[in-house]
């Protein structure tokens, strides 16, 4: 009779610290396989000429960001404007990787909203995404000059996120 009333008792004791470990997690923070180690090595079609390609070796040897993004996005549009103003700063190049979208569309997006990336990836079907990781868009890699991921944010980036996250990452990678 005891042990029927102990049982539960017990679970919770055990349930218990798995969930205040969870509720005091960033629930932005999702812990990516790749940090600290080397991005995953792509070459797709860009997004506004599909007979050019676009890949990691255009920003092999330099840091740079890794934008995941779509246009059916509404975290990417809420973005775009901070994306535009970081491009404009020159402070980090800036690649994106289309996900999951229409090259149409995308296209449309660039020209009308403005166009933040040296270059942007055309990822269809969505397996370069899967290969980095990619839960949802948009995403964020910030990768560094020998190719390893230092960083991943999801959600929309933004100056405040941009100060906090990114320019503390650079600035130790450069010895700073």
């Amino acid at each position: 009779m005891k042990l029927r009333f102990l049982l539960p008792v017990a679970v919770f004791a055990i349930l218990l610290p798995v969930f205040l470990f969870g509720l005091m997690r960033d629930p932005s923070e999702l812990p990516s396989p790749l940090l600290n180690k080397a991005a995953p090595e792509f070459a797709l079609p860009s997004v506004q000429d599909p007979s050019a390609t676009v890949g990691s070796d255009d920003y092999a040897g330099q840091f740079a960001l890794v934008n995941v993004w779509a246009t059916w996005c509404v975290g990417c549009r809420h973005e775009h404007d901070f994306l535009l103003t970081l491009a404009e700063r020159e402070a980090i190049p800036i690649y994106g990787l289309n996900w999951r979208d229409s090259r149409e569309e995308a296209k449309k997006w660039l020209e009308q909203l403005g166009d933040p990336y040296v270059a942007s990836a055309f990822d269809a079907d969505g397996t370069v995404g899967i290969d980095w990781g990619v839960y949802g868009a948009p995403e964020t890699f910030l990768i560094a000059p020998d190719g390893t991921v230092l960083h991943k944010h999801l959600s929309p980036l933004t100056e405040e996120v941009w100060q906090q996250d990114f320019l503390p990452r650079i600035n130790a990678a450069r010895g700073q």
